[in-house]
């Protein structure tokens, strides 16, 4: 039996999922998901907005996993897969206004407001050390 390019591709980015979700960041898979948990997450929320590019494997994953170390970090979690849940990542995307739809990208969110941001131009470019550094900063800031 062949497997089918959807089985194929859902194999291929399991794992690029497992490198957030077993650091304790729940997947939003759904626009439903999205909904039921940005707006209404008090105090402080990460929204991860995944890919399969170099960049979100070599800068953006490692550069959250790093700065999830700090001493304080957000009260949520969040991340959505973009080119995999398309609707569910369309749905975070309303809430990253006014910054156009970019990934990977980060939001931390307070109260359901974006208070930072990091687009992939500022990712690419960048180390993961850099990247963390750059969050610590925020959770620093805003997860009081």
């Amino acid at each position: 039996m062949s497997m089918s390019f959807d089985q194929y591709m859902r194999d291929m980015v399991q794992p690029m999922r497992d490198e957030l979700t077993t650091l304790g960041v729940q997947e939003l898979r759904t626009p439903e998901e999205v909904e039921g948990n940005l707006p209404t997450s008090k105090g402080t929320a990460l929204v991860v907005v995944n890919s399969v590019c170099g960049c979100a494997a070599g800068q953006c994953r490692p550069g959250v996993a790093k700065s999830l170390q700090n001493d304080l970090t957000p009260d949520h979690l969040f991340t959505v897969f973009a080119g995999q849940d398309k609707e569910a990542t369309a749905k975070a995307r309303e809430y990253f206004a006014p910054y156009p739809p970019s990934s990977p990208s980060i939001a931390l969110l307070k109260d359901g407001e974006l208070v930072h941001f990091i687009e992939r131009h500022q990712i690419e470019d960048r180390s993961a050390d850099d990247i963390a550094a750059e969050l610590i900063g925020a959770f620093d800031r805003f997860c009081r």
